[in-house]
């Protein structure tokens, strides 16, 4: 290998900067491209700015790259197509098409015997009505592109919510998922190379609000029992996409049974924890796959959190000043609900890990764990 190497990306949010500060020191260099002039990779790697669509970036993007990526699951399918027939694009165009649409998605599992929550497709007014009466309330409409942390959605609870929600998400083209009495949000992040070699990380335990994602724990608590299952669902998944990197799928617990809420075909937010807490992280396995190179340990360092900051930045003193604590600045400006950077937490045991989980909460004015059971 040559430090002539160069990575072209699709992307070049927080998910971006990551991927090249792991490529980084493998002497790589990466080229982004991205529509906003302010992306946070900026001050790490060349630049593009232009439309995912926009043919003179994307001629720019391609010239002399010898491998092509994303870090965003919205980059139209059509144009991960093109650049497939020219260049070497992981992962296939096919887990975007699968990841862009919900019911397609919940389709794909199925067609595995994977299960997931009870779904139909809603296409007009009438179909809700019929949708409601097979699946039941409270359920969860979704539209079937383009949402995400907690957007696109609305909870019916009551006959009378449908029309507001059928209006509220724009009608047509939406799917009504049943609600699910989980125990726990998990995820699991799974990497394929172009081998076929496949290696996992551990289980992960997720917390929302607001539908943003506020806290990660690795390994999941109290989860052995499940990871077999959950290594089987992402092997299944990868190996049916002949997929190549990291893999993200979203879990429900329930009952012992884990259920399939969505996939992401890209490095994933609950997988921030593993730059420090895992032998390998999810991104410098993402660019071995891609890479065509050996994948790295997934084995875990310990008990792990991840704190998100989302539209604030504590003083970096007072993360600093806490043992074991490693932030991460995403090079953007806060405000509400965005998501500015993260703190990693690495200790020997969960109870000591609660005690530093709850001091980053503490600075950031986020809930605190209630109890020693949510580790």
């Amino acid at each position: 290998m040559t430090g002539a190497t160069t990575v072209g990306v699709l992307g070049g949010g927080q998910l971006g900067r990551m991927l090249a500060l792991a490529g980084l020191p493998l002497g790589l260099r990466f080229r982004f491209l991205d529509p906003s002039p302010d992306a946070p990779m900026r001050h790490l790697a060349t630049q593009i700015t232009g439309a995912y669509d926009d043919r003179d970036a994307l001629a720019k993007l391609v010239d002399s790259v010898d491998v092509l990526t994303y870090e965003f699951e919205n980059v139209p399918v059509a144009v991960a197509e093109q650049l497939a027939r020219t260049h070497l694009v992981f992962p296939p165009a096919r887990a975007l098409a699968v990841a862009q649409d919900r019911l397609v998605e919940k389709q794909f599992f199925r067609s595995l015997a994977i299960e997931s929550p009870p779904f139909a497709a809603v296409d007009d007014r009438a179909s809700l009505t019929a949708a409601v009466r097979q699946i039941g309330l409270p359920a969860v409409l979704k539209t079937r592109r383009l949402g995400y942390d907690g957007k696109g959605q609305v909870v019916l609870r009551s006959d009378a919510e449908l029309d507001g929600a059928w209006q509220a998400l724009g009608g047509a083209h939406l799917i009504l998922e049943g609600f699910v009495p989980f125990r726990h949000e998990l995820s699991i992040l799974a990497v394929r190379s172009r081998d076929g070699a496949v290696a996992t990380y551990p289980l992960v335990e997720n917390h929302h609000r607001d539908g943003v994602l506020r806290l990660s724990l690795a390994p999941a608590p109290d989860s052995a029992h499940l990871q077999a299952q959950a290594e089987a669902i992402a092997t299944q998944a990868l190996n049916a996409l002949s997929y190549v990197g990291v893999l993200a799928i979203e879990l429900f617990e329930m009952d012992g049974r884990l259920l399939v809420n969505e996939m992401a075909p890209r490095v994933h937010n609950s997988g921030h924890w593993t730059i420090e807490g895992a032998q390998t992280s999810q991104f410098a396995n993402h660019i071995r796959a891609i890479m065509g190179w050996p994948l790295g340990s997934t084995e875990a360092r310990g008990c792990a959190a991840m704190v998100n900051l989302v539209g604030i930045i504590p003083p970096m003193i007072d993360v600093l000043n806490i043992q074991g604590a490693y932030l991460h600045l995403y090079d953007k400006e806060p405000r509400p609900n965005r998501k500015v950077g993260h703190v990693t937490l690495l200790r020997d045991s969960a109870e000591e890990l609660k005690h530093a989980v709850a001091r980053v909460q503490a600075l950031i004015g986020e809930q605190h764990l209630t109890s020693p059971g949510d580790l």
